[in-house]
């Protein structure tokens, strides 16, 4: 029988790479696994005959890496092509691997922008892992002065996002 942290890596493999579809059979346990690049609501098909006793799930609680101490570095994609300085305290960073999304629709308003005032609780990006939608909050107080990913990237766990000059 497959270990659930097993099956984890399988998925992750999969979806890393250009397999579209995948079928697995391994002592009465079949796994199927198909892609869909269209984003249709279909997603990953597991099926097996399964006693409750057994599967043990294990949750993780996973913090966001935080940086405290002040930084000063040159700003990328500056289209000046000068290097300019960001004074920052803060990143905001990804807590999970997913999609950012930098408003709540394509059609909405970005929820923060460069010079934006934002508080612990305010809503800073969107980010979509596996269909669900995780609001991002700040966790800080103070002026967003970088926002270092683009609309629709693709961001890694504890990837940084943004760059908040604390008050």
């Amino acid at each position: 029988m497959l270990k659930l942290e097993e099956l984890r890596e399988i998925i992750k493999m999969i979806d890393e790479s250009s397999i579209d579809e995948f079928k697995y059979e391994t002592n009465g346990t079949k796994i199927k696994m198909k892609k869909h690049p269209n984003n249709t609501n279909e997603g990953v098909a597991l099926y097996k005959s399964v006693e409750p006793s057994d599967v043990a799930i294990q949750q993780t609680v996973v913090e966001p890496l935080l940086q405290s101490e002040p930084k000063t570095e040159s700003q990328p994609g500056n289209s000046a092509g000068n290097s300019t300085e960001v004074d920052y305290d803060h990143e905001i960073v990804s807590p999970m691997v997913g999609t950012f999304y930098s408003a709540p629709s394509p059609e909405s308003d970005p929820y923060v922008k460069v010079g934006s005032k934002v508080e612990k609780d305010t809503i800073v990006c969107i980010l979509e892992a596996m269909k669900l939608f995780n609001e991002i909050e700040a966790e800080v107080s103070g002026e967003i002065v970088e926002i270092m990913v683009k609309n629709g990237e693709l961001v890694e766990y504890g990837q940084p996002l943004f760059r908040v000059k604390t008050k």
